[in-house]
């Protein structure tokens, strides 16, 4: 009997080079990677052992061309380790953690390699590059460098050694968390104590605990962020209490999935990296190779914010508890009662009801009339759903994107319930990426962890959820309209700072009035969502920003302050450190925590955003002032959309990020649209 062929080993012959999800079993990882690792490092080698004098072609061209079949199987493992995890994924994960980050130094730290580089980026003026082969070549002299490149043989070894550890410690943070995420669902017996819920939120909730096995019960699935939407609607304290204390609990409770521990000894070891290749400490290695350039210059910017943040939370807290005592509850105003109570000072200010909104945010309106719609208002795109072709899970869609002119854009597939196999929160992956250099078409991946109602009930979305996955489209069109030749470059392979910029201008079309009209429809009668709640949320717009801030930058200065320790500091409690921390900045109200603890802030443990969850905020910047210039502009016109998309989400990661952003508004972003929209002036 033949042996089946490993899918990997070859391009897909499906349309856009689709991974044949049907056919690939467990058995065909580990064989791809090991053979995928062994062929690139065969082409790494051919490279250096050329003969002949650097070129572009023979050295740069060919590390572009090198990997192909590591890069298949990666793509798709990784994407579902994220979206679909399996006990033999995990178990592989945690497997290939270590000979993957080998690989990595075994190419990057290449002496030989690293001298043809060099050699190329010591010759670049005189060799008459093309402008994205000449930033092609800029970027791999700075990352080989940065990387380790120059270090003695001794260094090289010891930076080996900290680069698996790390990649060991970061898996198994991820992992941790996932297990632990689950194991703290809040299963409610009495369907009374979920009052306040809407009858889609309480069948999510009846369907979690199905899946189970819990019959009778209801179960609340935790989302990453230390908030729950739910918070916002339960009337039962003690409902909301368990809910955000079982949140705060993830990786401090002992046991085989404690997080403080891995915390300590990543943070450790990432400090000791960085003074081997030459950093005082994480944060700055992180950010020499950013657009910030420097901690100096993000604490410089989070340190002007993160005051008037606090002040305005201050406030908002003082009007919360006056709601309190208003309702004839007599007890201090808690970080579970924020969200509840915020909705009752919003309704009484501002007449706005955000519960109410939800019949209103159905997810397939929201997706195809929403979504979808602005994209086609502004690019010309249209989106054809394709149910012959399969995802990794019955719940992923395929669909197929257009031009204008009927030419194929790529694959967008959409994946967006929750489910015990999928970690938390809303991202974008690349399945994949376009080059023209080999040729490769587009697909691009949306994942959310929206609550998945019982069989014919509707989807439908918090104002909250339908602003997320306006933000993770906005990654995917990134991903999509890139256009470039190396495959290095393509979509959303920027800088990390930059990365967030494109997703949050998305954010701004889900309220824009003709958007909002399209898709803001009830769900059972077809009307429009009232013009004057409509009025009323742009009124309310800077409502609970003071939460808001102050929650996001405790994080950011979190992370800062994680990676700003140097080789020489001990830290050896990770609660004290924390508290001490938020302490330094103002920040550590307890009715405001922090919207991720240590021990579950995947974002900087795991999720690559180490030293760089600043990103956000410091994209926002970019983001508010390319909103005043869409709105300066007129808005949702093809004009518009195409000179964004050809300067900047076209650009993909080719060119110096800023320097397309000047392209496009014509000068440097002005600071003052994001200190008015977070009502910080």
């Amino acid at each position: 009997m033949a042996v089946p062929s490993n899918p990997f080993l070859a391009p897909s012959t499906l349309p856009y080079q689709l991974p044949p999800f049907a056919e690939i079993r467990d058995e065909h990882y580990r064989p791809a990677f090991d053979a995928g690792m062994a062929e690139q490092l065969a082409e790494v080698a051919a490279i250096t052992q050329d003969p002949a004098d650097p070129t572009i072609e023979n050295t740069l061209v060919a590390l572009e061309r090198s990997g192909q079949v590591l890069t298949r199987v990666a793509t798709v493992f990784f994407s579902l380790s994220s979206s679909d995890s399996t006990d033999f994924g995990t178990a592989l994960e945690e497997e290939l953690a270590p000979l993957l980050a080998a690989h990595t130094d075994a190419i990057r730290l290449d002496r030989a390699l690293y001298a043809r580089i060099a050699d190329l980026y010591e010759r670049r003026d005189a060799l008459g590059l093309a402008p994205e082969t000449a930033y092609l070549l800029e970027r791999y002299y700075t990352e080989y460098t940065l990387s380790g490149a120059g270090l003695s043989d001794a260094d090289k070894d010891t930076l080996r050694e900290l680069n698996m550890r790390l990649s060991t410690l970061t898996t198994r943070f991820e992992k941790n968390l996932l297990a632990d995420t689950n194991d703290l669902a809040v299963v409610i017996d009495d369907v009374a104590e979920l009052d306040g819920l809407g009858d889609g939120e309480i069948s999510a909730a009846a369907e979690a605990a199905r899946e189970r096995g819990l019959t009778g019960k209801h179960v609340i699935t935790l989302v990453l962020p230390t908030s729950h939407p739910y918070l916002a609607s339960l009337s039962n304290r003690a409902v909301r209490e368990r809910l955000l204390t079982a949140s705060r609990a993830r990786g401090i409770r002992g046991g085989e999935h404690d997080n403080r521990d891995l915390v300590l000894e990543i943070t450790r070891l990432r400090a000791r990296r960085a003074r081997l290749l030459g950093f005082d400490s994480h944060a700055a290695y992180v950010t020499a190779d950013e657009t910030a350039k420097s901690p100096e210059a993000v604490a410089d910017m989070l340190g002007r914010l993160a005051p008037a943040a606090a002040r305005n939370a201050q406030s908002e807290q003082q009007a919360l508890q006056a709601a309190v005592r208003e309702s004839g509850a007599d007890f201090d105003l808690a970080a579970w009662d924020w969200a509840f109570y915020t909705e009752k000072v919003r309704q009484a200010t501002f007449d706005v009801d955000t519960s109410a909104m939800r019949p209103y945010f159905e997810l397939e309106r929201v997706l195809k009339d929403g979504v979808f719609y602005a994209a086609t208002r502004l690019y010309g795109v249209t989106f054809t759903e394709r149910p012959d072709l399969t995802a990794w899970n019955p719940e992923a869609r395929v669909f197929e994107v257009a031009d204008e002119d009927g030419s194929p854009v790529g694959l967008y597939i959409a994946d967006f319930y929750t489910r015990d196999s999928k970690r938390g929160g809303a991202w974008m992956n690349s399945l994949v990426s376009q080059s023209s250099l080999l040729g490769t078409p587009t697909i691009v991946t949306n994942n959310l962890n929206v609550a998945k109602p019982a069989a014919g009930s509707p989807t439908l979305l918090s104002f909250d959820e339908v602003n997320t996955l306006f933000h993770e489209f906005g990654h995917a069109l990134h991903g999509l309209f890139a256009r470039v030749t190396y495959p290095r470059f393509s979509g959303t392979n920027v800088y990390r700072d930059f990365v967030e910029f494109p997703s949050q201008v998305n954010e701004m079309w889900m309220l824009w009035p003709e958007v909002l009209e399209n898709y803001a429809r009830h769900y059972r009668t077809g009307e429009a969502m009232p013009q004057e709640l409509v009025d009323r949320i742009r009124e309310s717009a800077t409502f609970n920003e003071g939460f808001s801030t102050s929650e996001y930058l405790a994080a950011a200065l979190l992370d800062q302050a994680w990676h700003r320790i140097s080789a020489d500091d001990t830290v050896t409690d990770v609660a004290a450190f924390e508290s001490a921390a938020l302490a330094a900045v103002g920040l550590d109200n307890p009715a405001v925590p922090t919207r991720y603890s240590s021990t579950y802030f995947a974002h900087t443990f795991s999720g690559g955003y180490d030293a760089g969850y600043y990103s956000y905020i410091w994209s926002e910047v970019l983001d508010a002032d390319t909103v005043a210039w869409f709105t300066e502009n007129g808005g949702l016109t093809r004009a518009n959309g195409d000179r964004f998309r050809a300067r900047l989400l076209g650009v993909g990661g080719s060119g110096d990020p800023l320097a397309a952003y000047r392209d496009f508004r014509g000068r440097d972003a002005h600071i003052q649209p994001l200190l008015d929209r977070r009502g910080l002036n």
